[in-house]
């Protein structure tokens, strides 16, 4: 799934591809939610992994770099101060146009 020149995934809500950009996720307003922290997490275990589509003996500890990466997240953005104001990127799983090819991916796969 393109989005603003980045493809999310791969993951069962996600297409494949590796993206350049994680979005902020502090203040904004409804707060992030568990979705939207995990594939940040997934994103940044990407990038640094170099790791697109783990396989076999990878596929173990990426997911577990994916994991621990959400939970530290999760409590970081707790316990820090709210922001003044609201990032100036909406969120991907808040944008229409990406709701939309996912609800059709998934509607797809269902059959």
């Amino acid at each position: 799934m393109e989005v603003r020149g980045c493809a999310w995934g791969p993951s069962p809500t996600y297409g494949r591809g590796m993206c350049r950009n994680i979005t902020e996720l502090r203040g904004l307003e409804p707060a992030a939610t568990d979705d939207e922290i995990a594939a940040a997490a997934r994103q940044y275990v990407r990038k640094v992994s170099g790791l697109r589509d783990p396989s076999g003996a990878q596929h173990d500890a990426f997911e577990a770099a994916v994991q621990a990466v959400t939970d530290s997240t999760a409590r970081l953005l707790d316990q820090l101060p709210e922001r003044r104001q609201p990032p100036k990127t909406v969120p991907p799983l808040r944008r229409p146009e990406v709701r939309a090819r996912i609800a059709a991916r998934e509607a797809a796969a269902a059959g």
